[in-house]
């Protein structure tokens, strides 16, 4: 097995990783930094990002009311310390990306342009047209090209990190055109591999979403933080689940039921105003969790739009114009001619509720740290905890900027001073992960599909662990779950080659989901009350006295996962009402 040595290994390619990968060029031209990605980085799902990145700039906002608008929306479970960390960090990473390229758009007088979005009093979101993720990856990739230190190993899927005398040096990884396995000996590890959106079966994530980083974390006795917090974006295409960025509320459009009515001012999101551009009052503004929950109360009242993809309440952006969306939301109008036939500029397009972001995931500090030394975490596949029990709308982008920074200097202080890797001991880590990939392969009795199972786990998590949980369904998922993770260890490959074998990569994609699909029902069931995007129908009240705690889940092979808990960080803001009816100015 061919052994490649390096300082830093980043696994994910996304906007932490690129991120952390320029930060350590720059800090140290002399450290070699090995890229490891799945995909090609253009492929990363941060491109897909459309509305914006969230940071003070204008002189009518400031870091106390973005860390308020942050702490209220993450329903008080994110950690403050975090927040107050973040906020001062993300204009600076923004005015960065400018300087590196990024296209951000501009007001008449040059002065970078903001939008209003979902949970924020005031518009603090930069924004490049609807195609922000675009631009921030592209700006980020380029930047990575003028440093011969960054080596890039794409489509490369991470297996197993390995892990020698209690800290984390190095990692496999499975070329995919050739199916070699190498050992990457690293005196850091970075992970940033993105959410585990795929394990629903209706999600604005790409195929790619899999939990992979995660579960590498999990498995190497990390624990998945507040893994039980699903966000649903409030407007995906209800036949494909992609997604029509916030920003088509933050321009001025409306939510309408069957009846044409703007139903927010029904759920505590402030009374009807005329129709502007941006909205001044809450209404669509609303957080996340707010404006999807209200449309499953909509649903419940006989009050949504049947179509031929199912329930679905109205989208209208029509009174902004065809010029208007033209420059803000072209990609939006794009999507709903090529998907569903649908002009913005001349009808209502429908849309409904979506898998959208994990604000669960590996448990970091602020440092982008976790509790195994030598390995760190960012992105979407970290918990950091910034966003709490409920992300803002904005905020992810920046915190890909923030945290990927964070990680990288972190991954540098780490290494000073240690000691040569223990090469014989790491290859011998390696051939463990060459073997639990060669047993697939050598598989020949059992009979469950990867197909099969992966279609039961979708199943499940979208009855059970959807925008409404109660006790008996979680039960149900718990139970199920367990099940399809001892099934899996039956699956036998269809496809023996070793060239692209897609069937192979998605059979170990599948592994990584069941085992962040567990962490998230046994944390679900476990904690009995409604906080942001987790909603339980028998426990409806949020519990501050039992529950203002990070849920800790520990992974235990076969065995359902350990539960802990930790304590919030709390440095200003004790938790109080989330109060969405005021004024957005």
């Amino acid at each position: 097995m061919e052994i490649v040595t390096t300082d830093v290994a980043i696994i994910g390619a996304g906007g932490a990783g690129l991120r952390a990968a320029i930060a350590l060029a720059e800090a140290d031209p002399t450290l070699r930094i090995a890229l490891i990605s799945k995909v090609y980085p253009m492929r990363s799902h941060t491109c897909a990002a459309e509305g914006g990145a969230a940071g003070v700039i204008k002189k009518d906002d400031s870091f106390d009311l973005h860390f308020d608008d942050t702490v209220g929306g993450g329903d008080w479970l994110s950690d403050q310390d975090c927040v107050e960390y973040f906020v001062k960090e993300a204009p600076k990473e923004l005015t960065q990306l400018e300087h590196w390229g990024c296209p951000w758009n501009r007001e008449a007088d040059g002065s970078v342009a903001v939008r209003p979005f979902g949970g924020m009093k005031k518009q603090r979101t930069w924004f490049a047209a609807d195609k922000s993720g675009f631009h921030i990856l592209h700006t980020l990739f380029q930047t990575t090209l003028q440093f011969p230190s960054i080596t890039r190993f794409d489509e490369y899927y991470a297996l197993d990190l390995l892990v020698e005398d209690g800290r984390c040096q190095g990692v496999t990884a499975m070329e995919m055109r050739s199916g070699m396995i190498k050992q990457f000996h690293a005196k850091s590890v970075i992970i940033a591999g993105g959410g585990a959106g795929r394990m629903f079966p209706f999600s604005t994530n790409g195929a790619i979403k899999t939990g992979d980083g995660m579960a590498l974390a999990y498995r190497a006795g990390v624990p998945l933080k507040d893994m039980e917090f699903v966000q649903y974006h409030p407007t995906g295409l209800p036949n494909t689940g992609s997604l029509l960025t916030e920003a088509c509320r933050g321009e001025g459009g409306v939510l309408l039921n069957k009846n044409g009515r703007r139903y927010l001012q029904d759920y505590g999101m402030g009374p009807e105003t005329p129709l502007g551009k941006p909205q001044l009052k809450t209404m669509e503004l609303g957080p996340r969790d707010r404006v999807s929950q209200a449309y499953w109360h909509e649903l419940q009242k006989g009050n949504t739009v049947t179509t031929p993809w199912g329930e679905c309440v109205m989208l209208d952006m029509r009174h902004l114009g065809e010029k208007y969306i033209d420059e803000r939301l072209p990609l939006v109008r794009e999507l709903g001619i090529a998907y569903l036939g649908v002009d913005i500029a001349k009808e209502a397009i429908p849309i409904r509720p979506v898998v959208h972001y994990m604000m669960g995931g590996i448990s970091t500090n602020t440092k982008a740290a976790t509790q195994l030394p030598g390995l760190f975490a960012a992105g979407e596949c970290a918990c950091v905890s910034l966003n709490g029990a409920n992300r803002l709308g904005s905020n992810s982008l920046v915190e890909l900027l923030v945290f990927g920074k964070s990680a990288a200097m972190s991954a540098i202080e780490h290494m000073k001073g240690l000691p040569a890797p223990n090469k014989a001991a790491l290859e011998a880590r390696a051939e463990e992960s060459q073997a639990r990939v060669r047993a697939l392969f050598q598989r020949t009795d059992g009979n469950e599909s990867m197909s099969g199972l992966r279609k039961e786990m979708m199943d499940t998590m979208e009855k059970n662990a959807g925008l409404y949980r109660e006790e008996v369904g979680l039960t149900e998922a718990v139970a199920k779950i367990a099940e399809l993770r001892q099934r899996y260890n039956k699956i036998v490959l269809h496809d023996k080659s070793n060239v692209f074998n897609t069937d192979l990569f998605q059979v170990l994609e599948l592994g990584s989901m069941l085992d962040c699909a567990e962490a998230l029902v046994v944390s679900a069931l476990a904690r009995k009350e409604s906080r942001g995007a987790h909603q339980r129908l028998d426990y409806v009240e949020r519990d501050d006295q039992t529950f203002l705690r990070h849920s800790m889940a520990f992974y235990q092979g076969q065995q359902p996962p350990r539960l802990d808990y930790l304590d919030v960080v709390m440095t200003k803001s004790p938790p109080g009402v989330r109060d969405y009816t005021g004024d957005h100015k």
